[in-house]
């Protein structure tokens, strides 16, 4: 009878150790949930839906959404939390482009060239 018990108990913990692992991976629906993301990380799209910017580890590359042209690349320094310094080259018109952001949400990006005109990147999910 002792082995008995021992076995029923050693199968509820690991019933339990499964199940707790199930949640601490999944969202209350069953899939896994998805993470925040952080800063500037990732995708973000202009207002017309005509370029594509990605920022990952200090770069950045703008592609058309048409045909996957790129049209700039460089780089970027967060300058604070929320403001972000960019530098790169318009491969189009071969000139230094530059531009500080604002990231007014986790999903918009107001943006201002260094020439003063204003743009808004969306984030893409």
């Amino acid at each position: 009878m002792n082995i008995a018990r021992k076995i029923v108990w050693m199968s509820v913990a690991a019933a339990t150790v499964v199940g707790l692992a199930g949640c601490a991976t999944s969202g209350p629906d069953g899939p896994p949930m998805a993470a925040s993301p952080k800063g500037v990380e990732g995708s973000w799209i202009d207002a017309k839906g005509t370029g594509l910017s990605t920022f990952a580890s200090g770069t950045f590359t703008t592609v058309a959404t048409d045909t996957g042209q790129k049209l700039a690349d460089g780089s970027y320094t967060m300058t604070g939390a929320t403001s972000v310094q960019i530098n790169g080259t318009s491969l189009i018109r071969q000139t230094a482009v530059s531009f500080n952001c604002l990231m007014v949400s986790t999903s918009q990006l107001n943006c201002t060239s260094s020439s003063g005109q204003n743009f808004v990147l969306t984030r893409r999910t």
